[in-house]
């Protein structure tokens, strides 16, 4: 899953649109996606610094640290996937049906445990943990492969992704960094991630 000559091809978002309220760290970040049918494959590549990678386990709240997040809505799913993956390799998911915030939690979701995200495959170029913070420029990667059997159980038969048309979003954000920041690909109006309104359509061709 390392960067290769299959990524030639794929298509690139780049995310670019910056929320205000953080700092003047605008890291560029691109994505590139590619899918074989059953299963969603993705490279992110960010210009980076202030580099910080703290949590280790499945669900831990990685979008403190240095994260790139990819969100998918399928055609009829009647809800929405975010994939939140800190600079180390370590990713959360839900599944929201409803984004409104009731006492700090999302109104409706489910938490996938980490036996139904175990074919998510994540490969990055550092290692697990940066921490304390690593201010240098650098550029790291991040690859991932989502297969569609992994979405099934929550979002109902997906059958074969090609010509398929979901809507969706990207993001960088490090929230508990020395430089907090918001960045995402289809322009969000409010400090706030969780808003299908915005995302952007996704077509596999």
């Amino acid at each position: 899953m390392a960067p290769g000559a299959a990524w030639a091809g794929a298509e690139t978002i780049t995310i670019n649109h910056f929320r205000p309220e953080g700092s003047d760290h605008r890291p560029r970040t691109t994505l590139r996606l590619l899918h074989s049918g059953r299963t969603i494959h993705g490279l992110f590549e960010v210009e980076d610094c202030y580099v910080r990678s703290r949590y280790l386990n499945y669900g831990d709240p990685v979008y403190r640290d240095s994260c790139v997040e990819i969100f998918l809505q399928p055609k009829g799913a009647g809800g929405y996937f975010n994939f939140e993956f800190n600079a180390g390799g370590v990713f959360l998911c839900f599944f929201i049906t409803d984004p409104a915030r009731v006492a700090g939690a999302f109104k409706e979701y489910v938490r996938p445990g980490a036996r139904d995200m175990a074919g998510v495959r994540v490969r990055g170029s550092l290692p697990r943990t940066v921490e304390p913070e690593a201010a240098s420029p650098m550029t790291w990667w991040l690859a991932f492969a989502i297969p569609v059997p992994a979405l099934e159980k929550f979002a109902g038969p997906l059958g074969d992704l090609s010509g398929q048309t979901w809507r969706g979003n990207a993001y960088k954000c490090g929230n508990e960094t020395s430089h907090p920041h918001w960045g995402a690909w289809a322009p969000v109006d409010a400090l706030n991630f969780h808003l299908p309104h915005c995302f952007g359509e996704l077509a596999f061709e």
